[in-house]
Order: C-alpha cells, then sequence, then structure tokens
C-alpha cells in the first residue's frame, strides 16, 4: 500500500480562518496517524488578489498550531515548484496532452449567451451546464473565429453517456452523469488555467493520495476525475468534510464569528486549544478530555467524521482555551501571561505569579486585574470591594495590621486576626481580602500574600485604619 499523502492548499487572497484550518488540521492528523506525509502547496493563480504577506501567514499560522507540513512550500520536495503560478509550463504541457486526443475544445461563447443559456435551464428545472454549442464546431470554423481574433476558452469534452463514480471518504458512493455535469472550462481566454484542471493535476502530479476538503468541493470531484483519467493520471480517494455554519445555520463568516488563526493568537489562544476545539467540530472523539496534536492524531478516524453541518460554539473554544490554562506547564505559562503583565509584574516574580493566578485566567489580558491587585502603588478597588470595605468593623484592619508580621504566612496571620477579632468566615476573610487586593473576589490568597509582600500589605490595612 502507498504512503498516505495529504495537502492543504489554500488561496493566499487573505488571512485563514476557521474552516480553513479545519481542513488542514483534519489532513495533518489522517496523515500523521497513517505515518504519512502532510503537503502545502500555495494555489496562487489569482495573481491580482494573491499576496505574499498572505503566503507567510500561512506558514505562520500552520507553525503556531503545530500543523508543520513535510513537503511543499518552504520546505522542497521531488514534485517542485509548490506554487501554481510556476507551474505554468507544466499545466501547457498536460494541455496539449488532452489537445492531441482531442478532449478540449475553443469556447467561443460570450458570457452573455452563457447567461441567457443558464436562465433557460434554471426556468427548465435543468442542472445549469454547458449546451455544447462549439463542441463540433468544424476547423475552419475554429480557424475563421480565431483569424477575427475573437476571445475563446477552452472546454474539456465530457465521455457522453457515462457516470463518474467515486466512495467519498465521509459522503459513501457518488454518482453523478455526464450529462448533468456538461463540458467545462479549464482555460479561460485570458490564458489562465481554472480551479477544476490544475488542482487536480497538481494532486496526481505531487503524489497526494487523500483529499479531504470542503463538501461545497464535492460537485467538483467529477470533473477532476474525468481530467485525470482523461490523462492516464493516479486519482486520489476523496473526503469531503461538513461545513461549519454560525448558530442560525448560516455557513460561517467573519461577520458572523469567525476569527482568523492570526486574531486568535493575539487574542491568547493557546494553539492546543484551537486544536482540541476544531478537532472535535465534524469529528467524534472517545476521549473527552484536553489531548495533544499527537493524540489527537492517534484517536482521529474518518469514520467519526460528521456529514451533518458542524456548529460554531464560542463557548466551546473558550472551554477548551479554560482547559489549556490549567494544563499549561510552568514556562510555557509564565511566556504566555508575561507580555501582557509587563511593567508591573517583577521579573524575579514572574513565574509564581502566573501559577497564583492561572485558575482566575483565560486569556493574558484577564491578568492585569490581579498584577495590580499584587503590585499596585494606588490600589484599584472595586465598587463591591468598597461596600465590603465600609460595612467592616473599623477596628478590623487595626488588628489586622498589628497582626502582620514578616514570614507573610496568611494561614496563621488569619488566624491571629480571628482570635483578636473574634469574626470568622466571609465576616473575616471578605473584609481582608478587600483591604489587601481591592476585589472581593480572586486567585488564592496565599500566593498572593506571599507575593504582595509585608511592606505592600502593611500599607494597605494601615491606609484602612486611617481612613475609618
Amino acid at each position: 500500500m502507498a504512503s498516505i499523502k495529504t495537502r492543504f492548499a489554500p488561496s493566499p487572497t487573505g488571512l485563514i480562518h476557521f474552516g480553513n484550518v479545519r481542513t488542514a488540521l483534519f489532513n495533518v492528523l489522517f496523515a500523521r496517524k497513517g505515518g504519512g506525509t502532510f503537503l502545502l502547496r500555495i494555489e496562487d493563480t489569482d495573481l491580482e488578489r494573491s499576496r505574499e504577506e498572505f503566503v507567510e501567514a500561512v506558514k505562520q499560522d500552520l507553525r503556531w498550531l503545530g500543523l508543520n507540513w513535510q513537503e511543499g512550500e518552504g520546505e522542497g520536495g521531488p514534485a517542485a515548484p509548490y506554487r501554481q503560478s510556476r507551474r505554468g509550463d507544466i499545466y501547457t504541457r498536460y494541455l496539449e496532452q488532452l489537445e492531441a486526443q482531442g478532449r478540449v475544445y475553443p469556447c467561443f461563447c460570450s458570457a452573455l449567451e452563457l447567461e441567457v443559456s443558464r436562465k433557460v435551464q434554471a426556468a427548465a428545472g435543468k442542472p445549469p451546464r454547458y449546451s455544447g454549442k462549439c463542441a463540433h464546431l468544424k476547423p475552419e470554423e475554429v480557424a475563421r473565429k480565431q483569424a477575427e481574433g475573437l476571445p475563446y476558452t477552452l472546454r474539456f469534452r465530457m465521455p457522453a453517456d457515462t457516470v463518474l463514480a467515486f466512495d467519498d471518504l465521509v459522503r459513501g458512493p457518488q454518482r453523478f452523469p455526464s450529462e448533468d455535469i456538461g463540458d467545462f472550462i479549464i482555460r479561460r481566454s485570458d490564458g489562465s488555467f481554472a480551479f477544476f484542471y490544475v488542482n487536480a493535476l497538481d494532486d496526481a502530479l505531487m503524489g497526494v493520495t487523500h483529499v479531504l476538503r470542503g463538501e461545497d468541493h464535492l460537485a467538483n470531484t467529477p470533473r477532476q476525475i474525468a481530467i485525470l483519467q482523461a490523462l492516464g493520471l493516479p486519482v486520489p480517494q476523496y473526503g469531503h468534510i461538513s461545513l461549519i455554519v454560525d448558530a442560525h445555520g448560516a455557513p460561517l463568516s467573519k461577520r458572523t464569528g469567525s476569527l482568523s488563526v492570526q486574531e486568535l493568537r493575539e487574542l491568547g489562544y493557546f494553539p492546543i486549544a484551537v486544536n482540541n476545539y476544531l478537532a472535535r467540530l465534524g469529528h467524534h472523539f472517545e476521549e473527552s478530555g484536553l489531548l495533544s496534536l499527537e493524540a489527537l492524531a492517534q484517536a482521529f478516524d474518518i469514520r467519526h467524521l460528521g456529514r451533518a453541518p458542524a456548529r460554531y460554539d464560542r463557548a466551546q473554544l473558550d472551554h477548551w482555551q479554560a482547559q489549556a490554562v490549567q494544563h499549561a506547564d510552568a514556562d510555557a505559562l509564565t511566556a504566555w501571561l508575561a507580555p501582557a503583565v509587563h511593567g508591573l509584574v517583577p521579573e524575579p516574580d514572574m513565574q509564581a505569579f502566573a501559577l497564583a493566578v492561572r485558575a482566575n485566567v483565560m486569556f493574558p489580558h484577564d491578568a492585569r486585574v490581579w498584577a495590580e491587585a499584587v503590585y499596585a502603588e494606588a490600589l484599584p478597588i472595586s465598587e463591591a470591594a468598597r461596600q465590603v470595605l465600609e460595612e467592616a468593623p473599623p477596628e478590623l484592619f487595626r488588628i489586622a495590621a498589628d497582626a502582620l508580621l514578616e514570614d507573610m504566612d496568611f494561614s496563621a496571620f488569619v488566624q491571629r486576626v480571628k482570635a483578636a477579632s473574634g469574626l470568622a468566615g466571609k465576616q473575616l476573610f471578605l473584609p481582608l481580602r478587600a483591604a489587601l487586593t481591592g476585589q472581593t473576589f480572586g486567585p488564592e490568597m496565599p500566593p498572593l500574600f506571599r507575593l504582595m509582600g509585608y511592606e505592600r500589605a502593611r500599607h494597605r490595612l494601615v491606609q484602612h485604619v486611617l481612613s475609618t
């Protein structure tokens, strides 16, 4: 059995979003589980909209998520080049082969003629397909039209009275009668090649064995199979995964909440959180806990890919983010959080601070309130804390200031205050937290107390003695 090779083939016309990156993830998981290769190809034939910055963004996004490729853009390989804009000679060579076989012909129909034909077919309840008007032009007619300078496309001649059939890895057996497809364009009048043609050709020539892509490409597949069969090239196995929809069942878009991978990174999501969420968006895993990329790959099973639309839920994404924060090791947690509190938290305290506030942050910016609670010279006090402080017995803070020792052992400190004040439970803990941190909730107090230090804690307690 040939080694598995999957691919991701984005067009660099913008940043990649949820749908794009989930496709890449599924291809990576499938290849890894089978000990195969994941290939990155850049489909940049849209020269007007393709930009180099988006090529670099794709590579950066995939690497951030750990979706590393072993062949293709930037890595090289036996089928280079891996940008379609540099493969024109290859496409032309195979087009000449199709011309020699009589499988393509020039079409001089104008855009207006084609639009009228489509409307007539739609009104009759028929699938829109080319009428075949130019399919039987005599050579002298073709020559005359070309001599007149009439623009023309090249159409692929579909075999008559045949059925294009294949077993979809996700959706099972598929059958497409050739008369429902019709002859389709493979080279436009401006000389550029159509997606159907170059995409299929590249997959075959690059040795791609399995193509996992969105179900919106399902109708493209019989056309591509027909091209590859005509050229005698290997046909990959195709699997068409469900599309991602929003809460109302509409295709997910930026307007309805889709985020680019760059935005996810800038917001502070962990790569493992994004991978765990996307892996379960349309795929069932038995394991419900946070899984590494390798564990996701080993548990991935094409038979567990659903056919129904996958519903995007930001709350579920945030669930995996919370899991990632709780499972991050100390170094990763510190590196993730440090930029958001730089200048507030002393460098020597950074890791201890990160560990202390872990349970109360989901994103790096969440840590700023706790950095201020520990280190701010002018302590911000929430409205809830202010009310608690106003209702607390005035002598509590004098007792607390007297009970404070330089060992900063919070449990022992509380016991001393409890014994001297006669207070207990919320009546004791809530005013102390409010006075020391300016908040009525938050991380466990013992580590915050130690990080706060004797001088700062005493200053805050004394301030409340003076204000009562």
